[in-house]
């Protein structure tokens, strides 16, 4: 019987936060742009949420994350993969990444991007 890896993702998520290492940032705030992709073997093919990832729940561990000030998009980045760890311990990988537009920095840059990738260990 073969395996089938199924991915679900959420792309696009935007927001309005008040993230920054410095004070100025935690003031004015800026947009980001946050996208998740999520790997796992699939369970069943039977219209049940409970055997897959909901990225509603994911929706809602970006929204929470982003109303939390964090000074580095690293912090924020690892506290929302390990949401989605934590309500689905099945998944294999998992990727996040934040988009920040327009960074207050010299020059005109489009934006940054920080982005973590979570591999499970499920032998452990």
């Amino acid at each position: 019987m073969p395996t089938y890896l199924q991915k679900v993702a959420l792309r696009g998520v935007e927001s309005f936060a008040l993230h920054g290492y410095y004070p100025e940032e935690q003031l004015t705030g800026n947009h980001f742009v946050t996208d998740v992709e999520v790997l796992f073997k699939a369970r069943n093919f039977n219209d049940d949420l409970k055997d897959t990832v909901n990225y509603e729940v994911i929706n809602s561990l970006i929204c929470k994350e982003m109303k939390k000030t964090q000074k580095l998009l690293e912090t924020v980045v690892k506290n929302i993969l390990d949401g989605i760890v934590a309500a689905y311990p099945f998944i294999d990988e998992a990727v996040v990444g934040i988009t920040k537009k327009h960074p207050p920095m010299t020059g005109q840059i489009d934006h940054s991007y920080v982005e973590l990738r979570y591999i499970a260990n499920h032998d452990v």
